[in-house]
C-alpha cells in the first residue's frame, strides 16, 4: 500500500490548487435512455453489476442496470469475483472523453505496447489499440455488446492483430467495461490481460444530439464533433424500440515545429545531450538540395554502377548554392570538404498529430416477442481516415526486402551520368546526347564519361511525402433470448463485420521511374521546383494498396438456476460458439518496385468452433465459488481447454475478499502461422564504440540509423499459453464510498517471438572486423538467423567493417514473460447538501514487475525502462499510472478535474542490451542517451458545465489546464523526437480549450 501513498499523494500535490474544482458533466434530464426490461435481455452482455465492484451511484436511489463482462449469468455474485473497471456514461461525461481510444487508454491497466493515433510510423500508424497488463495488443479481447469485431487489416509491428479503437462509433456506448483478468473461459483465445467490452445504448426514445468544437492555444489541432440520436417506441408499453444514431468528428493536424523545442529536432545540445542532426553537419546527408561528388561509373546505362568506395575527389559540391532556405554549412576535413544546406527535417516536415475525419451512423431494433421472449438486430457503419505527412524520400535507399541488393541505390550509391538522351539508353553515343545538366563534371569529363559520373545525395523536396488511410467497417448483429420455463433461459447471438481498408502512400520512389528520370534528364536536381507533375509521378506514382478482414460469429448459451443453496441460486450454463475469420493484408511493395515502401504481408482464413460452460455456487452468503471453462479447436489443428476458478468471501457486508485462478491462450495470427505471409521491421540503432572508432571521419556512417529484420510465417508455431492469478479486497464502510485492491500474476509462456536472440545477434556481427566474419558470428547465434543485406563499405574507410543493414530471424515459440503488479480503485459519492454533491474516482496500477525471460534463462526486466524497445511504439513500460477525477455538483452546475499522472522511465531497454553472462546491465552506464531517466508526467483537465433545463447543456473544457510540457525523452524513437506519445501526448498537444452543448427534444 506504500506505493499508492506515494503516488496518491504526488496527484494530491499536482492538482492541489485545482482539486476542488471537480464535477460531474451534469445529466441531462429529458428524453434519457429507455431502461432495460425486466424479461431476460437478447443481449449477450447484458449481465447487472452487483456489489459495486464498479463506479455505480451510491446514495442516490436504486442503482441502474449495470452490464458486467466476464460472466453468464445475472444476479450474481460471480460479476465481482474478477476485477472490472467500469467507465460509465457519466465518468466519460465529467473527463470530456469523446472517443473509444481516449476512453480505454485512459484506463491505469494499459501498458507497454499501447498504441496511440499519434504513432504515425509504425505498421499501423492510423490505428489505435489497448494493451492490457503490458502484454501486446494481440492479448487483448475488444468487444462490441459482447461479441468481437473484425481485426484491423494491418497487424501492429507486422504480426500482432488488434481491434481498431478509431473506427468504433462512440456516441452509442453507454459504458465501457475493462475485465483486468484472464477470461479465455469465457471468450476464448487472446483473453490474456484481459477483456475491453463497450456496452451501448440498449433502447432509446425521443431526440438528442451534441455539438462540440475546440483548438488548442497555440490556434491548431482543431476538432470538432457532433452527434445526434433519434428514437421511437416504448419497449414496456408498446414492445418495440428503434433508434438511429449518427456521429461526425475532424481532428486537424498538429505539426513538431509548433511545439518548438526539443520535439522538433535531434539536436539537444541546448540540454547538455549529443547532436544527432547530421542534415546540418555532414554533405552525404540528404537535405533537399542535392549535393554531389565525382566519382566513376562501370556501366553507364545503368546509374547504380557507381564507384564503390571512396569518392575520387574530396570536393562536394552543392549543385544550386542559393537555393538554400536556412542557411548553409562548411565541411573542410580530409575525407570531405564543401558546403550544403543546412537542414532540421523534424522541424520542416515532422507531425505530432495526424489529420483525421470520422463519422458513423448506428441503428437498433428491440422487439419484444412475447412476455417470455424477446430480439434484437443492429447494424452500423462507420468510416474513419486519416492523412500522415512526413520528410522527403532520400534518393539513396536500400533495395526493396526481398529484392536484389543490385537495387540498392545507396549501395555503393546512384550516380548521375555525364551523358543523357531521350531513350535513357547508350546515350554516350546516342544521336541525340546531350550534356547532362544536372552534373557538374559533365563538360570536363565528356571524352571520358566513365570517369565524370556524379554520385548524389538528395531528398525529393518537391514530392510531397504523405499516405492517405482510410478504413470502412461494416458491422450488423441479432439476437433472441427468453425464458423457455422450468427454470432454463437461453441466448442464441450472432455478429458479422468487416473491415475495408486501403492505404495510398505518397512520396515513395518508383526504381524504374527514377532511373529513366536520372538517365533522360527529365528530373531537374538544380532546381527541382521547375519539374513538372507528370516527372514527378514518373518518379514518385502514387500506390494504393487495399486489404479486408471478416468475422462471422454464432453462438448460444443455456442457463439453469439449479438449486437454492444458502447463499442465494446455484446456476449452470452451457454454450457453444463457430466463428469464422478472413484476413488479406496485402503487400504495398508486391512487385518490389518502390524503395522503401512496406514489403510486410498476411493473409489467411479459419474457423473456431468452441463449447464452454459456467456454475456459480453460493454455497453460503459469506462465500461464493465460480468455475467456468471453454475448449476451443481451430481448423489448423490445434486445440486448447481453458479453466477459470474464482471465488468471493464476504465475512461482513463492509468487506469482501476476491481471487481468481486462470489458464488462457493467444492463437497464432495470420502472419505467424501463414507461409504466404510475410513480416519486414526496422527499428532504431546505434553502433557500438569499437565500429565508431574504426569508421573516423564519416559520421553518417556511425551514427544512429534503422536496422531491419525480416520473418515468415510458420506453420508449426503453436499457440502462445497463460496462467493468471489475481486476489484482492473490496472495502464498502459507507454507502457513498468503496474501495478496490487487486494484485494480478501473469505468466505468459511459448512466446511466439520474432528473433528473441536479435540484440545477441547484432552484437555478434559488430565484435566481427569484416562482413564475412560478422555475419558467420550472426548465423552461429542460432538457427534461422543469417545476414539479408549487408550496407556498402564506408567510402572514408572502406577496409573497416560495414553496417548490418538487414537480417533473418525466425519466429518461434520460446520465452516466457511474468506480468505482475497491484491495481486500486476508489470511489466517492458523497451528498454534501441537498443541493451540494461530491464525486470523486481514482484509478491506479503499479506495475511489479513485466519480465521476458529468453530460453538461456536471462531475465528481460521492463517495468520502469523503455522496454520492450522493440514492441509497437517503443513507448517502454511507466511503472506507475493513475487518474484521479475529482467533482462537485452545486445544483444545475458542475464542474470537474481530472488529473492524469505517469511516473519516471529510466530510458534503457534489455531488449537492446546483450547479456553478459547471462546478466543484462540496466544501470544509467547502459541508457541509450546520456540522459538516464525520463521525469514523471502529470496534467490536469478541467471541465464546466451548466443545465440550463431538463433540454439543454452548455459545457466549456480546458485540456491541460496548467499546459504541463511532455518530458524530454531523448531515448525515443527518431521518428518522434523526444516524446513517448503513447504517455506524454497531452504534453505535446498543450493546453486546449473547447466548448460545445447536448440537447434534447
Amino acid at each position: 500500500m506504500h506505493l499508492f501513498n506515494s503516488v496518491s499523494a504526488t496527484l494530491r500535490c499536482g492538482i492541489s490548487t485545482a482539486a476542488l474544482l471537480t464535477a460531474t458533466a451534469f445529466p441531462v434530464h429529458a428524453q434519457q435512455a429507455v431502461p432495460a426490461p425486466v424479461a431476460t435481455t437478447a443481449d449477450p452482455a447484458a449481465v447487472p453489476q452487483v456489489d459495486g465492484a464498479a463506479e455505480a451511484p451510491v446514495d442516490a436511489g436504486p442503482p441502474a442496470t449495470i452490464v458486467v463482462t466476464g460472466t453468464l449469468f445475472r444476479d450474481s455474485n460471480a460479476s465481482s469475483i474478477s476485477p472490472v473497471t467500469v467507465l460509465t456514461s457519466e465518468t466519460l461525461e465529467r473527463a470530456n472523453i469523446t472517443t473509444v481510444q481516449d476512453a480505454i487508454r485512459s484506463v491505469s491497466a494499459d501498458s507497454a505496447g499501447s498504441i496511440s493515433t499519434g504513432f504515425r510510423n509504425g505498421f499501423s500508424a492510423g490505428g489505435a489499440a489497448v494493451s492490457l497488463r503490458g502484454l501486446g495488443v494481440s492479448s487483448t479481447v475488444v468487444l462490441i455488446d459482447g461479441l468481437r469485431s473484425a481485426n484491423f487489416p494491418l497487424n501492429d509491428d507486422g504480426h500482432n492483430a488488434y481491434v481498431d479503437l478509431n473506427s468504433i462509433p462512440f456516441s452509442v456506448v453507454d459504458r465501457v467495461e475493462v475485465l483486468k483478468d484472464g477470461a479465455s473461459s469465457t471468450y476464448g483465445a487472446d483473453a490474456i490481460g484481459g477483456v475491453v467490452n463497450l456496452i451501448s445504448k440498449k433502447q432509446f426514445q425521443g431526440v438528442e444530439g451534441s455539438m462540440q468544437g475546440g483548438t488548442t492555444e497555440k490556434g491548431d489541432g482543431s476538432r470538432y464533433r457532433a452527434t445526434m440520436t433519434a428514437g421511437y417506441g416504448d419497449y414496456r408499453e408498446q414492445g418495440f424500440n428503434f433508434y438511429l444514431n449518427g456521429e461526425y468528428t475532424y481532428d486537424a493536424y498538429i505539426t513538431n515545429n509548433s511545439r518548438g523545442y526539443p520535439f522538433n529536432t535531434l539536436d539537444l545540445r541546448r540540454s547538455g545531450l549529443s547532436d544527432r542532426n547530421l542534415n546540418d553537419e555532414s554533405l552525404v546527408a540528404q537535405n533537399p538540395q542535392a549535393v554531389v561528388v565525382r566519382v566513376s561509373q562501370s556501366d553507364l546505362n545503368n546509374p547504380l554502377s557507381g564507384k564503390v568506395g571512396a569518392p575520387l575527389s574530396n570536393q562536394y559540391q552543392l549543385l544550386n548554392p542559393g537555393s538554400c532556405p536556412f542557411g548553409t554549412y562548411t565541411v573542410n576535413t580530409a575525407a570531405a570538404q564543401g558546403t550544403g544546406c543546412a537542414h532540421n527535417l523534424p522541424d520542416e516536415y515532422s507531425i505530432i498529430q495526424p489529420q483525421q475525419q470520422r463519422y458513423s451512423t448506428t441503428g437498433r431494433l428491440s422487439i419484444r416477442l412475447s412476455d417470455s421472449f424477446e430480439a434484437f438486430a443492429s447494424g452500423s457503419y462507420s468510416h474513419s481516415e486519416v492523412d500522415i505527412k512526413g520528410a522527403p524520400t532520400g534518393i539513396r535507399q536500400t533495395q526493396p526486402f526481398g529484392g536484389s541488393a543490385a537495387l540498392a541505390s545507396s549501395s555503393p550509391g546512384i550516380v548521375l551520368p555525364v551523358y543523357v538522351c531521350s531513350a535513357g539508353v547508350n546515350c554516350a553515343t546516342a544521336a541525340d546526347r546531350r550534356l547532362n545538366p544536372n552534373n557538374p563534371y559533365a563538360a570536363a569529363f565528356a571524352n571520358n564519361p566513365g570517369q565524370g559520373a556524379a554520385r548524389i545525395y538528395y531528398s525529393f523536396g518537391d514530392i510531397p511525402a504523405n499516405s492517405h488511410r482510410y478504413v470502412d467497417v461494416f458491422r450488423t448483429t441479432a439476437g433472441i433470448s427468453g425464458d423457455l420455463g422450468g427454470g432454463f433461459k437461453f441466448r442464441l447471438n450472432g455478429v458479422y463485420a468487416r473491415d475495408n481498408f486501403s492505404v495510398t502512400q505518397r512520396g515513395f520512389l518508383n526504381i524504374q521511374g527514377l532511373l529513366n528520370a536520372v538517365n533522360t534528364g527529365s528530373y531537374n536536381f538544380v532546381n527541382p521546383q521547375q519539374n513538372t507533375a507528370e516527372v514527378r509521378a514518373q518518379i514518385s506514382p502514387d500506390r494504393t494498396t487495399p486489404s479486408y478482414s471478416t468475422v462471422a460469429t454464432i453462438g448460444g448459451s443455456l442457463l439453469k438456476s439449479v438449486m437454492v443453496l444458502p447463499g442465494g441460486d446455484l446456476n449452470a450454463g452451457v454454450g457453444f460458439q463457430v466463428r469464422r475469420e478472413t484476413l488479406m493484408n496485402r503487400n504495398q511493395n508486391r512487385d518490389l518496385s518502390y524503395y522503401g515502401l512496406n514489403t510486410s504481408s498476411a493473409q489467411g482464413r479459419q474457423t473456431v468452433t468452441a463449447g464452454f460452460f459456467e456454475i456459480d455456487a453460493p454455497f453460503f452468503r459469506e462465500f461464493d465459488l465460480n468455475v467456468s471453462g471453454r475448449y476451443d479447436s481451430y481448423s489448423q489443428g490445434y486445440n486448447r481447454f481453458s479453466p477459470k476458478v474464482g471465488m468471493k468471501f464476504m465475512p461482513i457486508d463492509q468487506f469482501s475478499l476476491r481471487a481468481t485462478y486462470s489458464k488462457g491462450f493467444r492463437a497464432p495470427t495470420f502472419a505467424e502461422n501463414n507461409p504466404a505471409s510475410s513480416y519486414s521491421g526496422f527499428s532504431s540503432f546505434t553502433p557500438p564504440a569499437s565500429f565508431i572508432a574504426a569508421h573516423p571521419g564519416n559520421t553518417a556512417y556511425t551514427a544512429t540509423y534503422n536496422i531491419g529484420g525480416g520473418s515468415t510465417g510458420n506453420p508449426d508455431i503453436l499457440p502462445e499459453v497463460s496462467r493468471s492469478f489475481s486476489a484482492g479486497a473490496i472495502f464498502k464502510p459507507v454507502r457513498w464510498f468503496n474501495l478496490t485492491v487487486d494484485y494480478y500474476n501473469i505468466k505468459k509462456s511459448d512466446l511466439i517471438i520474432s528473433g528473441p536472440l536479435r540484440a545477441n545477434a547484432i552484437k555478434a556481427y559488430y565484435e566481427q572486423t569484416n562482413a564475412t566474419a560478422g555475419c558467420a558470428a550472426l548465423a552461429a547465434v542460432g538457427d534461422g538467423y543469417r545476414c539479408n543485406v549487408i550496407d556498402a563499405p564506408d567510402p572514408n574507410n572502406p577496409n573497416a567493417l560495414p553496417r548490418l543493414l538487414v537480417f533473418n530471424v525466425p519466429y518461434v515459440n520460446a520465452n516466457y514473460q511474468v506480468s505482475s503488479g497491484v491495481d486500486m480503485q476508489a470511489n466517492l459519492n458523497l451528498p454534501l447538501s441537498d443541493r451540494v454533491r461530491l464525486i470523486s474516482r481514482l484509478d491506479i496500477t503499479q506495475v511489479i514487475n513485466l519480465n521476458l525471460v529468453t530460453p538461456a534463462g536471462v531475465v528481460q526486466k521492463y517495468a520502469g525502462t523503455l522496454g520492450p524497445y522493440q514492441l509497437s511504439s517503443g513507448g517502454g513500460t511507466p511503472r506507475t499510472r493513475g487518474n484521479w477525477q475529482n467533482s462537485v455538483e452545486i445544483g444545475n452546475f458542475a464542474l470537474t478535474s481530472t488529473t492524469y499522472y505517469v511516473g519516471r522511465i529510466k530510458q534503457v531497454a534489455a531488449d537492446q542490451i546483450p547479456d553478459v553472462n547471462g546478466v543484462i546491465d540496466l544501470s544509467c552506464s547502459k541508457a541509450l542517451t546520456a540522459q538516464c531517466y525520463i521525469r514523471p508526467f502529470i496534467y490536469a483537465d478541467l471541465n464546466a458545465a451548466v443545465a440550463v433545463n431538463d433540454k439543454f447543456r452548455f459545457f466549456v473544457n480546458v485540456q491541460n489546464v496548467t499546459n504541463n510540457r511532455a518530458p524530454l525523452a531523448s531515448g525515443a524513437y527518431t521518428s518522434n523526437p523526444n516524446y513517448l506519445s503513447s504517455w506524454h501526448y497531452a504534453g505535446l498537444v498543450g493546453r486546449a480549450f473547447s466548448a460545445g452543448a447536448n440537447f434534447s427534444f
